[in-house]
């Protein structure tokens, strides 16, 4: 089974391409550019370097979000049309399920000094920007606080446990996640990785088990509505 995959719930984003649930290759695209300027062409130069034609894709998957709004309107919007001019399945991954999956994995975590054992608890940080993260909390892999937009300090007030910080939100707010809650943090090496191949492994694992939904029951996962919708509602 092949896969390609996309996320661009960050600035920067990635796509990658999996066969079988192994990543063939994940490549991270340049910040410096929009989304809707880099695709598709970022999807077209990852296929041409593996030498895959579009056809031969059996899947697609793509993050649903929490993330940039325009982010996840493009990247969906881009995945959505390949699918269905392939006529193959569109499989949505949540960018908080894809961080906690890598954190749960931790490759090579007694390397990097990691206590597998104190750290059966995963957050999930994205950066929201407003001083504010997209957040979810994982035990031992499952969902245990559902995806949420707050300030760092009000989540980590309820914090009682050693977590495994991991996302681009924890990369930011490190210092005062070490400053609340000291030696109960633990961060994750990558601790703002790529997600794509995390994604793509995550959509196969999903399409093997079944779950093919067609290009357009895919939704975004906005969590925070967007900033339209919050002036109509105090106006």
């Amino acid at each position: 089974m092949l896969v390609l995959a996309l996320d661009t719930t960050t600035r920067a984003g990635s796509c990658a391409l999996a066969r079988d649930g192994r990543v063939l290759r994940e490549n991270v695209s340049d910040a410096e550019r929009g989304h809707a300027e880099r695709l598709p062409g970022d999807l077209a130069a990852l296929l041409e370097r593996e030498g895959v034609p579009l056809g031969d894709v059996d899947v697609f998957a793509v993050a649903t979000g929490p993330g940039s709004f325009t982010g996840l309107r493009i990247g969906i919007a881009t995945m959505q049309g390949l699918a269905v001019a392939m006529g193959k399945p569109l499989v949505g991954v949540s960018a908080l399920d894809a961080l906690a999956d890598l954190g749960v994995r931790r490759p090579g975590a007694a390397e990097q000094g990691i206590d597998v054992t104190r750290t059966r608890r995963v957050a999930t940080w994205v950066d929201a920007w407003r001083g504010e993260v997209y957040a979810a909390l994982y035990e031992h892999g499952r969902e245990v606080d559902a995806p949420t937009v707050s300030r760092p300090e009000t989540l980590l007030e309820q914090m009682r446990e050693d977590v495994l910080f991991i996302g681009d939100g924890a990369a930011t707010f490190r210092d005062l996640i070490v400053h609340t809650i000291g030696e109960r943090a633990q961060f994750a090496e990558a601790i703002a990785p790529p997600l794509a191949g995390t994604i793509a492994r995550l959509a196969t694992d999903a399409a093997r088990a079944g779950e093919t939904p067609p290009p357009h029951a895919i939704r975004p996962l906005y969590v925070r509505r967007p900033d339209p919708v919050l002036a109509r509602e105090r106006r």
